[in-house]
């Protein structure tokens, strides 16, 4: 089979659209890249593409920009225009491939053993929104088959469905996998029966030898009879652990090591946690053969997975087509980063939680669901942020800032406005009279006004008072105008109310506390800050407030110091 000269004039234009795009001449994997994508009935024949690329690339090089120009116009002008066309990026969840009257049934399938974090939330929003898109079916299903490893935690099971509730995720169908292990030892023993499974004696090094040298073990050709005995041995504890595992055979000869006689059941003796299910089993499945069974079991229709899972899919397959069944569609995404929380694991966060690192799962530092509820990150910007995300092979690296982007268009209109000082610093007030200030809850709002006492003191920042000097005039916000008389003790003298001098004099405007303020403790991912409140914040609990020159927090707590957690600025 060779190429057509349609064919060859496909390469040229895509090298051509190339080389103006980028005012050189195109490398061969550019091309390629483009012209496999669109030309199906070309890839098939990868080896006499790729000799013919090099020969227009050749070409190509020897010509100049202008001539790049005018031939591209010539053969192809759509490209030229599709150049000048300026592209929004892609954002949003493309459309899923569905079949004709076919329900969509996706799922989120956590290890229980900590709660939600950002990275997993991206497949509680993603398969959810799918769903709801296609009038489908959401499930929940603990893949809780690791009892010793990635031990669950018995709370984790219930955070997980609270936080897919308060996300908007509500599940159709949850699915605990170690109520199911009968299922699948039904399904093992099938496969011992059909000699595509066998259980190995082997020592993992011993093993290991045997696979990267493309050999069978000495157990793989025993008979389903023996298999079956061995199998029966091992599920009533007749083995210890590590002494048995239950291989699918598939290509022993495979490219890839990976997909060599991949273990299914090992024997795992510790007690689940949970009470109706603790020692009942010593066997237990490894999760491509769990998820393998469950996909199937369940519906599935379409699968989301990491792109470094895809070797997963490819273990699998073997099972589904041994049992004669039709693998789910599958797309793959890349890792998402944080830039502020860097690489994190469920496991070394609660390792992190028992060595006292940090107060627990809803810590601020932390990038769990729990954390951000905490802080006040709504749910309708958690979901618009991983929506917008959309679904890409590429890893992404992602400032936290963006997220806080979507929930402050959502808080600020709502948010009300009051003072806080952190690491306090009394000022005393000369030739003012005592009074009371109505600032409004609301810059933009008609949410009406906040009463403030004040007397003849008030508190400032210590970092604002380290900025002044004898002389220095500012304006207290929404209060009126200073100059500083002394600084030790730091007194300042009251020179009238025109906002007008301060425009003039270009003084500084900061922000105070009354001296009947209430105690505030800031918790933040950077620390704590402490220092003094308005009394009215009191009546915010539970609710998001913006401390003006300080930033958004939600109010935790109200009874003796008010408890506030750090939203963002």
């Amino acid at each position: 089979m060779t190429l057509t000269d349609d064919d060859k004039k496909t390469i040229e234009k895509y090298a051509l659209q190339n080389a103006v795009k980028y005012g050189q001449a195109p490398q061969i994997g550019a091309v390629m890249g483009r012209v496999m994508g669109e030309c199906a009935h070309l890839r098939p024949m990868a080896k006499e593409v790729g000799p013919v690329i090099q020969e227009i690339l050749a070409e190509v090089a020897r010509k100049t920009p202008e001539e790049w120009q005018a031939r591209l116009e010539a053969i192809a002008p759509e490209l030229i225009e599709e150049l000048n066309t300026k592209k929004e990026p892609d954002k949003g969840l493309k459309a899923l491939d569905v079949e004709e009257g076919q329900q969509v049934v996706m799922r989120f399938a956590p290890n229980p053993n900590g709660p939600p974090t950002l990275g997993s939330t991206r497949g509680i929003v993603v398969n959810s929104e799918y769903v709801k898109k296609y009038g489908g079916k959401f499930i929940i299903r603990f893949d809780d088959t690791d009892p010793q490893t990635k031990r669950p935690m018995l709370e984790a099971y219930d955070w997980y469905v609270d936080d897919c509730k308060w996300l908007g995720a509500d599940p159709d169908e949850i699915v605990i996998a170690s109520d199911r292990i009968p299922m699948y030892y039904d399904y093992a023993r099938k496969l011992i029966e059909m000699g595509k499974a066998y259980v190995c004696f082997c020592d993992g090094a011993d093993f290991k030898k045997f696979k990267d040298a493309k050999e069978a073990c000495p157990h793989r050709d025993v008979s389903p009879e023996e298999n079956l005995m061995h199998w029966d041995k091992m599920l009533a504890g007749e083995y210890e652990e590590k002494s048995a595992v239950l291989r699918i055979k598939t290509d022993i000869t495979h490219k890839d090591p990976a997909l060599r006689d991949f273990g299914a059941f090992r024997i795992v003796k510790v007690p689940h946690p949970r009470p109706e299910v603790d020692d009942k089993y010593c066997v237990w499945p490894l999760l491509d053969f769990e998820g393998a069974i469950e996909d199937h079991e369940l519906g599935m229709t379409h699968i989301i997975r990491g792109k470094d899972l895809m070797d997963s899919e490819k273990r699998q397959t073997y099972i589904y087509n041994y049992l004669g069944w039709k693998y789910p569609k599958t797309t793959h995404w890349g890792r998402v980063k944080m830039h502020e929380f860097g690489k994190f694991s469920t496991s070394a966060l609660r390792k992190a939680i028992e060595d006292g690192e940090y107060s627990g799962w809803d810590d601020p530092r932390l990038p769990t669901l729990r954390a951000m509820r905490r802080r006040g990150i709504l749910p309708e910007a958690i979901r618009k942020f991983f929506i917008e995300m959309g679904v890409g092979e590429t890893d992404i690296s992602i400032s936290m800032d963006t997220l806080y982007a979507e929930n402050r268009k959502l808080i600020d209109p709502v948010a009300n406005r009051y003072f806080f000082v952190w690491d306090p610093v009394e000022i005393e007030i000369t030739d003012a009279e005592p009074c009371t200030v109505n600032p409004s809850l609301h810059p933009t709002e008609d949410r009406g006004c906040r009463e403030i006492d004040v007397a003849d003191k008030v508190y400032i920042c210590s970092e604002d008072a380290e900025k002044l000097q004898v002389g220095s005039k500012l304006r207290l916000k929404d209060l009126f105008n200073l100059e500083v008389i002394s600084m030790e003790p730091l007194q300042a003298k009251h020179i009238g109310d025109s906002i007008e001098s301060v425009k003039k004099e270009k003084m500084r405007i900061i922000h105070w506390a009354p001296m009947d303020g209430v105690p505030v403790r800031v918790l933040s991912p950077d620390g704590e800050f402490t220092g003094i409140g308005e009394k009215q914040v009191t009546t915010e609990l539970d609710k998001i407030v913006q401390f003006e020159r300080f930033g958004f927090c939600r109010i935790d707590s109200v009874d003796g110091d008010v408890v506030a957690y750090y939203t963002h600025k």
